[in-house]
């Protein structure tokens, strides 16, 4: 099942009424501050989804509302929640959030952390702190233990950027498809994509 509820449209649309949303896994919930919309088959170099559906990206081409998990760099689980209309691959990445119950297991997952503000600052951070799996990929996000609570209020000011280590395409500006809560101190520093030259 996915929740009726949840927006639909392009990634675009989507990913800024995402914030002050609480995204919760069982005892640990997230109020989100940040995302990252991504575009679909075709349409966005820097979707998983660009180059057509594959056994590995399918829940970016479920219902709305289906988590999509996968793993970066080898060790983080990033989530992101599917929101095109089902065969049409369009997700949002949950980039960065304040952490507004269960606290203390998510400061237990993440020992390492220098502040409550940085538990849940950075998608892969996020993930470990919510104790995200890879086996969470195709859920939905209405099922427990899941629960995505959409604001029924304003949330702020909200900022637009580039996404965060993604390159625009033929040398353009990286796509402007970060959105997050202006000045919350969870909200991810910005790093741009690094070109890597072949040897």
């Amino acid at each position: 099942m996915t929740d009726v509820s949840f927006p639909t449209g392009t990634a675009l649309e989507v990913a800024p009424r995402l914030l002050g949303a609480v995204f919760r896994v069982g005892e640990v919930a997230v109020r989100l501050t940040e995302v990252e919309a991504y575009g679909g088959e075709g349409q966005d170099p820097g979707s998983h989804a660009y180059r057509g559906r594959t056994a590995r990206n399918a829940s970016l081409f479920a219902a709305p509302g289906t988590l999509y998990v996968y793993l970066s760099y080898g060790i983080h689980r990033c989530v992101n929640v599917a929101c095109g209309e089902e065969g049409e691959a369009s997700g949002v990445l949950l980039r960065a959030g304040e952490i507004v119950a269960g606290i203390d297991l998510a400061r237990a997952r993440r020992p390492t952390a220098n502040s409550d503000a940085e538990l849940a600052r950075g998608p892969g951070r996020l993930g470990t702190a919510l104790g995200i799996e890879l086996s969470d990929d195709g859920a939905a996000s209405d099922t427990p233990p899941f629960s995505l609570v959409l604001p029924t209020g304003p949330v702020g000011p909200i900022v637009e950027g580039p996404r965060v280590g993604v390159a625009g395409v033929a040398g353009t500006i990286a796509f402007p498809y970060r959105f997050a809560l202006e000045a919350d101190p969870t909200v991810s520093a910005y790093r741009p994509a690094v070109t890597r030259r072949r040897r």
